[in-house]
C-alpha cells in the first residue's frame, strides 16, 4: 500500500510528481530543489544557502512522514557545477553526523529554476 505526503512546510511540486510517496515502511522523496515554500522562489544566491534550504525541505517532508534524518538511507545529490562540492558538503554534514546515508553525487547541465543543488532522498522505517 503507498501513501502520499504532502505539506505546506515544503515546495510544492511544480510538475505531474508527489513530494514523497511511502510504500512498505520506505519513503521516497523526490528531488528536493532550494525553494522557500513561504514565497515560492528560490531566495538563496549560493549553494550554502541553497543547500540550507534544500535540507529544510527535506526535513519538513521527512517530519509530515513520521520520519527524521537518521531514517534516511540513501540521498542523490545534482549540482550544477561540482566546484561548490566542498561547501555543499559542509551544509549536508549538518543533517548527517553519523551512520551516514550511502549517496551519489551528480554534475548536471542545468537544474529547474536555475537553482545549484537538488537532492533526493529514500528514507527507511
Amino acid at each position: 500500500m503507498k501513501r502520499i505526503i504532502n505539506t505546506p512546510n515544503a515546495p510544492a511540486a511544480i510538475g505531474p510528481y508527489s513530494q514523497a510517496v511511502e510504500a512498505n515502511g520506505t519513503l521516497y522523496i523526490s528531488g528536493q530543489l532550494p525553494i522557500n515554500p513561504s514565497v515560492g522562489k528560490i531566495e538563496a544566491e549560493d549553494i550554502t544557502g541553497q543547500t540550507k534550504q534544500v535540507l529544510a525541505n527535506i526535513g519538513a517532508i521527512l517530519k509530515e512522514a513520521g520520519y527524521t534524518y537518521a531514517d534516511v538511507v540513501k540521498t542523490t545529490v545534482f549540482m550544477a557545477d561540482l566546484a561548490d562540492f566542498a561547501a555543499m558538503n559542509e551544509v549536508y554534514k549538518t543533517a548527517y553526523q553519523t551512520e551516514c546515508p550511502a549517496r551519489s553525487t551528480f554534475a548536471v547541465k542545468a537544474l529547474p529554476m536555475g537553482a545549484l543543488v537538488e537532492i533526493e532522498t529514500v528514507a527507511v522505517k
